[in-house]
Order: structure tokens, then sequence, then C-alpha cells
């Protein structure tokens, strides 16, 4: 069932919530735009004034492994200085059962970069150029069997979880979809999400006429649904970035070595 922030009674509880800090860094890893950070602060902020705790979790870049430059260390200080109380920090996401279970009312704690784990996104890493289709089968049945266990541990270091991260809603990963699964009666969108979802509720039940959207991205295949949806209420469509290629190929255009999806 889901439940509503304002409405959630968070005395005494730990609420994980899932964010998106994937700011960027410069050179000395220092944070050039923190847009990101501060939209999460009225979540976060929420749950403290409630009387619970904190349990943050992100990603940060695309990493393929454990690379320190992908570290959230990075950004622990300025959480800290946004949220107004000191950020503890977990260096491993898969670790924290005792960082989590100290958690008092009132304290957060930030964990490490959820990408470091392959389970985090459901998909194999390391395999070679040439690997069958067998092998790649396996591997990926293989990294589906571990992210269970992954996002089982996520879970239980809260009591209820909140998804805070809008710029990820659309991926089906451990940390935004699975582990919802793990709390029937104590799942809720954030502040963040709450707005946008509001917002594009609003322009598709009242959008002026004519109605124009524009969709942009790489992939056709991970959008078809949304596309067929949109045609239903839109005027005009105008397809950007990446995706366009596909269509233009579709169409018996040239692309040269654009980005492109064949088997569509």
């Amino acid at each position: 069932m889901q439940q509503f922030i304002d409405k959630y009674d968070f005395t005494g509880k730990k609420a994980i919530v899932r964010v998106d800090f994937n700011v960027p860094l410069n050179e000395n890893f220092q944070i050039t735009d923190d847009t990101r950070i501060r939209r999460a602060m009225p979540t976060l902020k929420k749950v403290l004034a409630g009387g619970g705790s904190v349990i943050i979790m992100s990603h940060l870049g695309r990493p393929k492994k454990v690379d320190p430059k992908f570290s959230l260390k990075h950004i622990v200080d300025h959480v800290s200085e946004c949220l107004g109380v000191p950020v503890q920090f977990a260096p491993d996401c898969q670790k924290a059962d005792a960082q989590a279970a100290a958690l008092k009312p009132g304290e957060a704690l930030l964990l490490e970069n959820l990408r470091f784990y392959a389970e985090e996104e459901g998909k194999p890493r390391g395999l070679a150029d040439d690997a069958t289709d067998e092998e790649k089968k396996a591997a990926k049945a293989a990294v589906k069997a571990s992210q269970k266990e992954f996002v089982k541990k996520l879970a239980s270091y809260a009591d209820c979880y909140i998804n805070d991260a809008f710029g990820t809603a659309h991926r089906a990963h451990g940390s935004t979809a699975l582990i919802a699964e793990y709390f029937p009666n104590d799942k809720m969108f954030g502040y963040l999400m709450e707005g946008e979802i509001k917002a594009i509720d609003n322009v598709l039940k009242n959008a002026q006429r004519p109605f124009t959207a524009v969709i942009g991205g790489s992939k056709v295949s991970s959008k078809l649904a949304v596309l067929e949806n949109m045609l239903e209420k839109v005027d005009n469509l105008i397809i950007g970035g990446g995706m366009g290629y596909t269509f233009i190929k579709a169409q018996g255009g040239h692309i040269g070595l654009s980005l492109h999806e064949d088997d569509l």
C-alpha cells in the first residue's frame, strides 16, 4: 500500500531513501552543481523532523567496479552542510548493518555508491568480448540471482522506504524498483517525486491545444510504451536525441555510424 510522506509517522523509524546525488565533480572532487542534492533536502529533513533517522542511498557516475573517483565520500561534507546535521558515511553499502542499527532519531547515514555493485543495475560485468550467447545468459542469470540478496540487505537496514530519485525513476534497478517489494505497507514517494508526478499529471490532464511533446534519449525500445501512450494524448510528437536516428533509418535515411536500434 502506497503511503504519503506528509501523513506517515516517522517517529523512531529508520527510513532508507533513494535519492539522485549523481552530481558533477571537478578534478579536485568538488561539486560544481549541487542542485540535485538541494532538491532532496525537503524529504530528508521531513523524516528527521518527524522523529526518524535517514539512510541515504544513491549512485554517482557509471563505474564498472569499485573506483575511488566515483565514491560518494566526496560529497558527504556538503550533504551534511545542506541537511544541517553531521552525516555518517558507510564505505560499503552492503556492510552497513552496524552503522544503520546504531542510528538514533535525527541522525543520517550515507551509503557508498550503489553502482559499485553490479547487482544495483542487474547487469553482468567482466564478460569477454567474444562471450557466447550461453555465457551471456548464464552471467545475466547469476547477477539477477545475487541481486535479490543485494536488495534484501539494503532493505534490512530500515523500517520504511522512500523513493525521491526522479532522475532514475525510469530504471528498474535494485534500489528503485525491487527494494519497494520489501516494504508493502511502508513505501512512499518523496517530495521531489510527488511534485514531478503532479506536474506531469497536470500537464496531461489540462493541456492547451495544440499540445506538443518533445521526447529525447538514446533508446526507442525502453520508451515504446511511453511513446504509444503519448500518441493518444498529443497533437504533435517530436523525437529528439539518439532515438531520432532509429526513426530516420527506418524511413530509409542515412545515419552513418550514429547510434540506432536495428531490431526496431
